[in-house]
């Protein structure tokens, strides 16, 4: 899945076994950008800490990444 499917602003490739493991990766690369100062990933990066904060309000969100995670050829 690519980071824009998942919320980010860019087209990098994530790969995973699982759903939780790309959710994990995009977490990672947001971190990573945000931290190397790319402000084009700071909104997601900051979206991202929100999940976090609040699983349950986020479940929509990991619901639905998921459900695209798996239909996923």
């Amino acid at each position: 899945m690519s980071c824009r499917q998942l919320g980010g602003p860019c087209d990098l490739e994530l790969s995973a076994e699982t759903a939780d493991e790309i959710i994990k990766a995009q977490d990672r690369h947001l971190r990573e950008a945000a931290r190397s100062g790319d402000e084009d990933h700071v909104p997601a990066h900051e979206e991202m800490k929100k999940r976090w904060r609040h699983p349950v309000k986020a479940m929509g969100w990991y619901r639905d990444t998921k459900k695209a995670f798996a239909a996923l050829p």
